[in-house]
């Protein structure tokens, strides 16, 4: 790993360059843009795990990457001794994190077109694997970009947004899910303006959702996580619009920690409560939302703010890192086939069959 200077004036967090992938250190944003170069599989598994890389859609591509990284560097004559190596690298890949379905999503797609080609040589699957990849990641921003053509209807002109935990251009491969939305909004000629929650404890919506709102000049204000409450009851909101790492079949929604706060708020004032994410984040094999595997992260992300100590050293930390919303909160889950509302678990089929 290395780092590297880069264009950003799209912004978009993970790139290619000369056979590397280059990958924004979210991490250190705002005070530090800091990009890094990985050649291998390895190292992008280390990147997702330790956050350089997040956003469910964002960790899906960086997956991919991780894979054709891999298979590129396995040395056989054999398919089927190629597809067993692969299989190996994929495992590595989606210990990663739990919880957001794109990761497995992403492999599963590697995977199925080399255990289906299997009668190709081994460079024609490295190739096709590379194309894979690559249109994984073109796929991506397409999906957002059509997500927002589908979403920026259900916001008013003058709309005032609050978002929770960052679902814009850093959390995928461009153009973003939530803030999509909120783009595709604003391109259209709304005045839109977003309420940004500070998302503790990894201050996604501080760091990350100011920072590329700032960068593309939308109005957007930051409060913390247990301000919410009062700027609904005051009227200062409009609607919700959030992301999700992984819906089940029935539309429960696991997000970041704390959007089932920010739901139950919402319906508590008759505020439309949003979910904007692409297909490859619904499971339909889990039924509802207690099936959802809640990845708990390390005490430190509480107790400390970089170096800096926050709490009493040895005290107890509980830090899962997603919450699950159930479907009776959600006003409407975006897709990039249209939005579904009311009943999700036939919807949610239906969306998922399209693509």
């Amino acid at each position: 790993m290395s780092t590297c200077p880069i264009d950003t004036k799209v912004i978009r967090p993970i790139r290619f360059v000369a056979g590397q992938c280059q990958m924004l250190d979210q991490r250190l944003l705002p005070a530090e843009e800091v990009w890094y170069s990985y050649k291998t599989y390895q190292e992008i598994a280390e990147a997702i795990r330790t956050m350089v890389v997040r956003g469910a859609p964002a960790i899906g591509v960086a997956a991919a990457i991780g894979a054709w990284f891999g298979a590129r560097d396995i040395e056989t004559e054999s398919s089927w001794e190629f597809f067993q190596q692969f299989e190996k690298i994929c495992a590595v890949l989606l210990a990663t994190r739990p919880t957001a379905v794109n990761l497995s999503w992403a492999l599963e797609r590697m995977k199925h077109f080399t255990e289906s080609n299997l009668d190709r040589s081994v460079l024609e699957l490295k190739i096709g694997l590379e194309f894979e990849a690559l249109a994984i990641t073109q796929e991506d921003e397409q999906a957002n970009r059509q997500m927002g053509q589908y979403g920026e209807p259900l916001l008013a002109d003058g709309a005032r947004v609050l978002t929770h935990c960052n679902a814009g251009a850093l959390a995928t491969a461009g153009y973003g899910t939530a803030l999509g939305v909120i783009r595709a909004a604003v391109e259209a000629g709304k005045k839109i303006s977003v309420i940004a929650d500070e998302t503790r404890p990894f201050l996604q919506g501080a760091r990350l959702t100011a920072w590329e709102l700032q960068k593309d000049n939308i109005p957007v204000t930051l409060i913390c996580d247990n301000m919410a409450g009062y700027l609904m009851s005051k009227g200062e909101i409009d609607c919700v619009i959030v992301g999700a790492d992984r819906i089940a079949a029935n539309g429960d929604v696991a997000n970041k920690i704390g959007t089932y706060t920010v739901a139950v708020l919402a319906k508590e004032h008759n505020i439309p409560f949003y979910v904007a994410a692409p297909v490859s984040t619904i499971d339909l094999s889990l039924s509802d939302g207690s099936l959802i595997p809640i990845e708990e992260r390390d005490g430190r992300e509480m107790t400390h703010i970089k170096d800096i100590q926050l709490a009493p050293e040895g005290i107890n930390i509980r830090n899962p890192a997603f919450d699950v919303t159930p479907h009776r909160l959600v006003t409407a889950i975006i897709t990039e086939h249209g939005v579904v509302a009311g009943d999700y678990l036939a919807g949610l089929s239906q969306v998922v069959n399209r693509s």
